[in-house]
C-alpha cells in the first residue's frame, strides 16, 4: 500500500479510530462544557439574552435577587443518543460576603442539538438524583439583609423574611457572647413556601421533618475554605411558636453554625443539640420545668433516665415525646455543666470532645482532662440533677 493510501484510509477512519490505534476523543463532553461555561458566564453577568442564547431561559429570572460571588458547572458525564444528551454536572457557587469556598451540588442537564449548525442548547437544568434543590428551584428568590444575616425567601412576603432576619440578627451577638470560639459571625437563612419546600432543599421526604422548625446544614469539622451553614426553616412549624420559640429555634440554629468546626464525628449529639439549646436559653427567663415539659413529668413520675440520650434518641421519626426528652436531656446535661463547672469550662469540654479524631474515647477522655470526673460519675451527677430540678 502506497503511503498516499495509508493517509487516506487514516482519514477515512478517523472519527472512529485514531491512526495510533487509540478511539477518537468524544467531542461532545467539550462542546457541553462550554455551552455551560458560556451560560455560568451570562448568570453572573445578570444577561439573560446571553443565557438563553445557551438555550432554555427557565430558572433565570428566579436569581435576580441572589448575591453571587462565584457560578460555575462542571462537566463529569455525558449520555448522548443522536441528537440529544444527558449531562451529569457539579454546580458550584458562592454567595458573596457568606461562602468562603464554593457549595457543590449535583445537577442533571439534558440538550439537544441543532441540526442546521450544530449548537448544543440546554433543555432542562434540574437537581439530581440524589442532591437537593437550591431555593431558585422553586420559584424567585427574594434577598433581605440583615446586620449579620442573608435571608433568601421563595414564596414569602418581603415583611416576612425581614422578621427571620431581625431574629437571625439577635441570635448572631446571642451566639457570641456563650461561643468563644472563632466564627464568622454571619448566617444565611433560608424559608421556602412551606414543609414540603423545606424537604425539597434538603433532598428528602417531607414526612422527616415535620414539626421540625428549622435544621442547619453544613459539614462538621468545617474547613477553611468550606462554605457556609444554611439555616433552613419549616415554615409550617416555625409559624406555630411564639416569640420566644422563634428567638430560641434561631439561635439554636446559629449556635450549630458556630459551633460547626468543633463538631466533629466524635462529638455525640447530647451534646452538639444539648449545647445549641443551652446558648438558645441562655438569655431568657424561663424554668426548666417549662422549657423541658417532657423530661419534668418523666422525673415527676419516678422515671428518670438511666443514661445521656443516644443519637439514635435524636431521629427525627422518634415518638415525639422521647424526641422532645432527647433534646431536652441533652440541654440539661450541659446546663448542668455551666452551673457547675462554669461556662468557660462548657466551652472547652465542647472543643475537647470535637477535638478528637473518633467518638470511641472522646466523652471519656474530654471528661477526665476538663471537668475532672468520669462518665459513670457525670451521669449519675446528671440524674441527682434532674431530680433536684423536677421532684
Amino acid at each position: 500500500m502506497s503511503g498516499s493510501s495509508v493517509v487516506a484510509l487514516c482519514l477515512l477512519l478517523v472519527s472512529l479510530v485514531a491512526c495510533g490505534g487509540r478511539a477518537a476523543a468524544d467531542p461532545v463532553p467539550a462542546e457541553v462544557q462550554r455551552v455551560l461555561d458560556r451560560r455560568a458566564e451570562a448568570v453572573l453577568d445578570h444577561d439573560r439574552a446571553a443565557y438563553t442564547r445557551t438555550g432554555t431561559g427557565a430558572g433565570f429570572d428566579n436569581l435576580g435577587e441572589v448575591p453571587l460571588a462565584a457560578w460555575s458547572y462542571r462537566v463529569t458525564g455525558v449520555d448522548r443518543t443522536g441528537d440529544t444528551a444527558t449531562a451529569d454536572v457539579e454546580l458550584r457557587y458562592r454567595i458573596e460576603g457568606h461562602d468562603r469556598g464554593p457549595v457543590t451540588t449535583g445537577r442533571t442537564v439534558r440538550l439537544s442539538r441543532d441540526g442546521a449548525d450544530g449548537r448544543w442548547t440546554v433543555d432542562s437544568d434540574r437537581p439530581a438524583k440524589r442532591s437537593g434543590q437550591q431555593p431558585w428551584d422553586q420559584g424567585a428568590v427574594e434577598a433581605v439583609r440583615g446586620t449579620h444575616s442573608l435571608v433568601l425567601g421563595v414564596g414569602q412576603s418581603t415583611g416576612a423574611l425581614r422578621r427571620y432576619a431581625d431574629l437571625a440578627d439577635r441570635a448572631v451577638p446571642a451566639v457570641s457572647d456563650a461561643w468563644d470560639g472563632d466564627w464568622a459571625r454571619r448566617v444565611v437563612v433560608l424559608v421556602p413556601k412551606s414543609l414540603e419546600g423545606m424537604a425539597g432543599l434538603l433532598g428528602s421526604p417531607a414526612s422527616s421533618y415535620r414539626g421540625i422548625a428549622a435544621v442547619t446544614t453544613g459539614e462538621t469539622g468545617g474547613r477553611e475554605q468550606a462554605p457556609a451553614d444554611r439555616i433552613i426553616v419549616n415554615p409550617d412549624a416555625y409559624g406555630l411558636l411564639g416569640d420566644l420559640g422563634k428567638q430560641v429555634v434561631l439561635t439554636h440554629e446559629t449556635t450549630h453554625v458556630a459551633t460547626r468546626a468543633d463538631t466533629t464525628a466524635a462529638t455525640p449529639l447530647w451534646l452538639s443539640e444539648g449545647y445549641a439549646d443551652w446558648v438558645g436559653y441562655r438569655d431568657g427567663d424561663r424554668a426548666p420545668a417549662e422549657a423541658a415539659p417532657e423530661m419534668a413529668g418523666a422525673v415527676a413520675e419516678g422515671r428518670v433516665p438511666a443514661s445521656l440520650p443516644t443519637d439514635e434518641d435524636f431521629g427525627f421519626t422518634a415518638d415525639a415525646d422521647e424526641l422532645a426528652r432527647a433534646y431536652e436531656g441533652g440541654w440539661l446535661a450541659c446546663r448542668m455543666i455551666a452551673d457547675q463547672w462554669g461556662e468557660d469550662r462548657l466551652d472547652a469540654f465542647y472543643r475537647a470532645v470535637g477535638g478528637h479524631e473518633k467518638r470511641a474515647g472522646a466523652v471519656e477522655d474530654a471528661m477526665n482532662e476538663v471537668l475532672a470526673t468520669t462518665p459513670e460519675e457525670f451521669t449519675a451527677r446528671w440524674r441527682e440533677y434532674l431530680r433536684a430540678e423536677f421532684d
